[in-house]
């Protein structure tokens, strides 16, 4: 009686391997693009980030008054809206100041000292807009 040599590799044995082999890169694949996908979406919120300081400390620099005396009573406290920021594409500023006067509780404080400053910077990220807000008080200088 003649038995039969088992060396060697059944069809059966590829097609496990090719499917264990396939499941893992499959695994790695979705966490190789998660990483990418959030690294990108990190370094666009960083630059938002830097883009809306960048934005207050011009206007602590330059001033309020470059953009009037704007106030919320007469209706004109956004100096912008959804404007593109220069050599920044994808990235849109709303500018809003409004006189500390305007605030709830302090009507009766002198107006055109202090401002309240809020810059908020937009950006699409994976088909939805996403927005980073920073706030600041600004005092002018006598």
């Amino acid at each position: 009686m003649k038995l039969r040599n088992n060396k060697g590799f059944t069809g059966i044995d590829i097609a496990v391997s090719v499917v264990i082999i396939f499941i893992f890169i499959s695994i790695v694949s979705m966490l190789v693009y998660r990483v990418n996908s959030k690294s990108r979406e990190i370094e666009l919120r960083g630059n938002a980030t830097y883009l809306a300081i960048n934005e207050i400390e011009q206007l602590k620099n330059n001033g309020y008054n470059l953009y009037g005396t704007r106030s919320q009573k007469n209706g004109d406290s956004i100096v912008c809206e959804n404007e593109e920021i220069p050599g920044e594409e994808g990235f849109y500023r709303t500018i809003e100041i409004i006189d500390y006067t305007d605030l709830p509780g302090n009507e009766d404080k002198i107006p055109n000292i202090v401002k309240k400053v809020t810059v908020k910077i937009s950006y699409m990220f994976n088909a939805k807009e996403q927005t980073v807000e920073l706030s600041t008080v600004i005092t002018k200088e006598n």
